[in-house]
């Protein structure tokens, strides 16, 4: 009752409404609280793509939150995509949409699939929404085509990359050509969602499906079943996160039906060519391919050998990704090289091991391993847990040593079965924004105000997702902050 008259007086009062006689009451400093949670989105005239449906589901979940600094966290965040990092146009009649990461002009598969995946359950809404989702196919299936081991673009083609001195050169429209599988999981995941909430398959048009069989075939070629690939990646200005060894091939594997990454979803190069968690996506983009070839393009002998890969991939991980932890029990391998060698870290960039609880299907983990390897994760015990007198949570290579990303407490969270604990990690991030109203890359251990990138759109819609998940899975708890 006292929150919700709280709630109400606010609404209705102004400064210039309160008199004098109240300047040092408890209602004055409520007031004040208010005018310092002041909205820092662009005026509407600045913000590069609108959304009805996104701007009521904006105001019905506040309505649900208590905490005025994590409501107003969360109008800042949940909209950031399409308030600043959407270019959307029509290109010969077809939808078309560039979505940069943020405060780099250029488009991730990975990013931009993930910057607006939140929305997706309002696209049966809003035609508007719908046409943004279509035309990030679209523009994700021109990129594919113009190079599938490509991880970012940029928006014209023509244009060359500030990277060109990468070998190989990027060809014009490249950003960088880091190869990352789950850059093409993601356009997969894109395609197969916004199919199945709308029903729509005019998506799958005969680029797409060029597109989509340059998936399978690259990833095949990543098996390296002949122990070869065409792709190698060399850097002049080197950066051991950046550079994979062996003239840009990589470390050894023995090809056991994996498929070899070169890069982490962090952009950063892989230990070993093994990436689980990405392995893990491929497995479940495989079979949705599968599913696609035989409910709408009618093509069972395409579907049947997406869906064997899947399976082949998914024994592979099975046999070789998982391993006995002496205080753990089984739990998975970040990488392997299929030699037996193994490293046990995790990155918060998704897909993450954490992650494979939001990002995959039951079916394809095993969830006991999972669990242990979440309780595992979540130690003293893996080298990229960090505690200080900021917070604590999940790091990475990427940003250094004593650097907490936000993206893994939001994941923590939404994979989190305990009420406590998803409490707990909300208010580390309501900690650690630093007075921003914004997620970040990353920030210190013992102090917030030193992160990295104020703009990072994927993790302000992650947020944002992970706030209307508990509105509408566990509203109590939204109550209780």
């Amino acid at each position: 009752m006292y929150m919700a008259s709280r709630r109400n007086f606010i609404k209705n009062t102004t400064l210039a409404t309160v008199g004098l006689s109240t300047l040092n009451s408890p209602a004055l400093n409520w007031v004040m609280t208010y005018q310092e949670f002041k909205s820092n989105r662009p005026a509407i005239a600045d913000r590069t793509f609108t959304s009805i449906a996104v701007e009521k589901t904006i105001k019905k979940v506040k309505k649900g939150i208590d905490s005025l600094e994590l409501s107003w966290m969360f109008e800042n965040c949940f909209p950031n995509t399409l308030d600043t990092t959407v270019d959307f146009e029509y290109i010969d009649g077809k939808p078309d949409s560039y979505i940069i990461t943020g405060d780099i002009d250029a488009m991730w598969l990975r990013d931009s699939t993930a910057q607006i995946w939140p929305y997706l359950p309002l696209i049966k809404e809003e035609k508007k929404l719908a046409d943004l989702f279509k035309g990030l196919i679209n523009r994700q299936t021109k990129c594919i085509n113009l190079d599938p081991y490509a991880n970012s673009f940029l928006k014209d083609f023509n244009r060359e990359t500030h990277w060109k001195n990468d070998e190989p050169m990027p060809r014009p429209g490249v950003h960088e050509r880091k190869w990352e599988i789950d850059s093409l999981c993601y356009a997969v995941r894109l395609a197969h969602g916004y199919y199945k909430e709308t029903g729509d398959t005019s998506i799958f048009d005969s680029d797409w499906d060029n597109a989509a069989r340059l998936i399978v075939e690259v990833f095949k070629t990543e098996q390296r079943k002949d122990g070869e690939t065409p792709y190698y990646f060399r850097r002049l200005r080197w950066n051991n996160n950046i550079v994979a060894p062996f003239k840009g091939k990589g470390r050894p594997m023995k090809p056991v039906g994996l498929i070899a990454s070169a890069f982490r979803p962090s952009d950063d190069g892989c230990m070993y060519p093994f990436l689980i968690p990405s392995n893990l996506f491929a497995v479940e983009s495989l079979a949705q391919l599968s599913e696609i070839y035989k409910e709408v393009l009618h093509d069972t002998a395409f579907a049947n050998e997406c869906e064997a890969f899947s399976k082949e991939v998914l024994e592979a991980i099975n046999q070789y990704a998982i391993a006995e932890h002496l205080d753990y029990g089984k739990i998975y391998a970040y990488e392997v090289d299929g030699y037996g060698n193994k490293v046990f870290i995790d990155d918060p960039n998704i897909p993450s091991l954490i992650a494979m609880k939001y990002l995959n299907k039951k079916k394809y983990y095993q969830p006991e391993v999972y669990q242990n390897t979440r309780k595992y994760l979540l130690s003293a015990d893996n080298p990229y847990y960090f505690k200080g007198k900021a917070g604590e949570g999940q790091g990475g290579p990427h940003a250094g040593l004593d650097t907490i990303w936000p993206m893994g407490i939001i994941l923590r969270a939404m994979t989190s079965e305990d009420d406590n604990e998803i409490v707990w990690c909300i208010k580390q991030l309501m900690k650690t924004h630093d007075n921003t109203g914004f997620m970040h890359e990353t920030f210190n251990k013992d102090d917030a105000s030193k992160f990295s990138r104020k703009w990072f759109a994927w993790a302000n819609t992650l947020f944002g997702e992970l706030i209307v998940k508990l509105y509408n899975e566990k509203p109590a708890l939204l109550k209780s902050i």
